[in-house]
């Protein structure tokens, strides 16, 4: 039995810092993109790369993230994880063209797949003696995740407006550097067992994935027709299905397909997926539209979307907790789905004279509630069916899933606004037409995944609700 850490609620705060962290490595750029654009020249169709690269790596390596936590000791790979996050920033901040960018990004996305499947681990490890303690914990740690993600658009806009782009990134160093000297004194030094590392896995579908987006991303100006996205999209799905092969064959796989038999996992990450490739595209476009059509400034432009920030914040901490453990997941997730699809549909009526009260603020409080009311409900439902020894598994492969839907509904959504003009900067009238198509484009990938949801999934039998009530109690104590 493992003793009690008299400092884990100290360690704590380390590690929900790690996860808001982590997790606001994916919004703070937001607000900034437009300035980056303009000083290392990228495209309109390629700016996404800057959020693109960051997720795919985050999300692609995620599990192999939980794999190396799990044979080489948590707090090392945490440690590993805060160095390359480190360094991802410095050449981040410091880049000097599009490509050196998009590379720093997605180092950073890396070190960010090792910090947090540790961070769960070594959680595990301080709280696990005593299940309301476990709780709580549980309770402020997930919390950090929403937090960092809604904090990282203001802060952002702050930092962009007042000091420069760079800094978005620079201030990841000295909270790093702080991080590792805090980390030996407080995190416990988790053994690791052996077994081996299915890397081939790893690359393969980290591969398949990046190429994925990278075809839907040059499909507009290539054809999507053409040979050349053919080849790009044919090849990323051998590589996914390369991935699937080495699942089944490999001994210890990053991904033991029989998990995929838990009932109600396959359905859960399905909303998962759909809820990224809705919310994350409309959060992108939103951004776009407010600094390229209505002339917004960094600054503004992030204190624009605090209403929204702070709405996400009221209901996942306060709101949807309590309605789950009273009306259970599928409800929540199929009213969450739709919420939000209704309130990107209102986003679609952006004009190119358009004010923010009566153009932005309205539909991105409805769609606000509707990421809130439907992403807890998800994640708890993907969790609710596992074996205890596979939660950590579980919790890799939703997290991955709801980044890959994410990568994947932006790049949709960024060719669909290309071909009505949304590549055409300094064309108010054009750029809006491209965000619009957008945002209908993301509205329909909400509705969608409600429809699925309410045909798709199995509302739990008593005991299960009861189960998942008690966890949500201690969510929204």
């Amino acid at each position: 039995m493992n003793a009690i850490s008299p400092r884990r609620w100290q360690a704590l705060i380390v590690l929900a810092a790690a996860q808001f962290m982590v997790i606001m490595d994916t919004s703070i750029i937001g607000v900034a993109l437009p300035d980056i654009q303009r000083d290392l020249g990228f495209t309109q169709n390629t700016l996404q790369w800057v959020f693109n690269a960051y997720v795919i790596a985050f999300g692609g390596l995620l599990l192999l993230g939980g794999r190396l936590s799990d044979l080489l000791g948590a707090r090392k790979v945490f440690t590993a994880g805060w160095i390359i996050l480190i360094a991802g920033s410095a050449v981040a901040a410091a880049a000097g063209d599009a490509w050196i960018e998009i590379a720093g990004r997605g180092v950073q996305g890396v070190g960010g797949a090792l910090i947090a499947p540790a961070s769960m681990t070594l959680l595990m490890r301080l709280f696990g003696h005593d299940q309301r303690e476990l709780g709580k914990a549980m309770a402020l740690y997930g919390a950090a995740a929403p937090a960092g993600g809604t904090a990282g658009v203001f802060l952002g806009g702050v930092i962009t407006e007042y000091l420069s782009w760079p800094w978005v990134f620079i201030v990841y160093i000295p909270i790093g550097v702080a991080t590792l000297l805090a980390a030996p004194a407080l995190l416990p030094a988790v053994g690791g067992r052996r077994g081996s590392v299915d890397v081939l896995g790893a690359i393969a579908v980290t591969a398949g994935l990046a190429l994925a987006v990278f075809a839907i991303v040059r499909a507009p100006e290539q054809g999507w027709g053409s040979a050349a996205t053919v080849l790009e999209l044919a090849g990323a799905v051998v590589l996914l299905a390369l991935f699937l092969v080495i699942q089944r064959a490999v001994r210890e796989p990053l991904m033991p397909l029989g998990i995929w038999r838990t009932p109600g996992l396959a359905t859960a990450n399905l909303a998962m997926a759909l809820l990224g490739a809705a919310w994350i595209p409309m959060w992108y476009f939103l951004n776009l539209y407010l600094q390229q059509v209505l002339d917004y400034t960094a600054f503004p432009s992030g204190a624009a979307l605090l209403p929204m920030t702070i709405t996400v914040m009221i209901f996942m901490i306060g709101i949807t907790a309590r309605l789950l453990g009273r009306f259970g997941a599928k409800p929540l997730i199929v009213i969450g789905l739709l919420v939000l699809g209704a309130g990107v549909a209102g986003l679609s009526l952006v004009r190119p004279d358009g004010a923010f009260a009566s153009d932005v603020l309205p539909a991105s409080i409805v769609a606000a509630i509707g990421m809130s009311l439907a992403y807890i409900p998800a994640m708890m439902s993907a969790m609710s069916g596992v074996r205890p020894e596979e939660s950590g598994l579980a919790s890799g492969i939703v997290n991955t899933t709801y980044q890959v839907g994410s990568a994947l509904g932006l790049a949709v959504m960024m060719a669909i606004a290309t071909v009505q003009g949304a590549s055409e900067l300094g064309n108010a009238a054009k750029l809006t037409d491209g965000f619009q198509a957008a945002f209908i484009g993301a509205g329909v990938v909400a509705a969608a995944g409600a429809v699925l949801g309410l045909l798709l999934m199995r509302t739990p039998k008593a005991g299960a609700g009861a189960a998942v009530q008690t966890e949500t109690e201690s969510l929204g104590a």
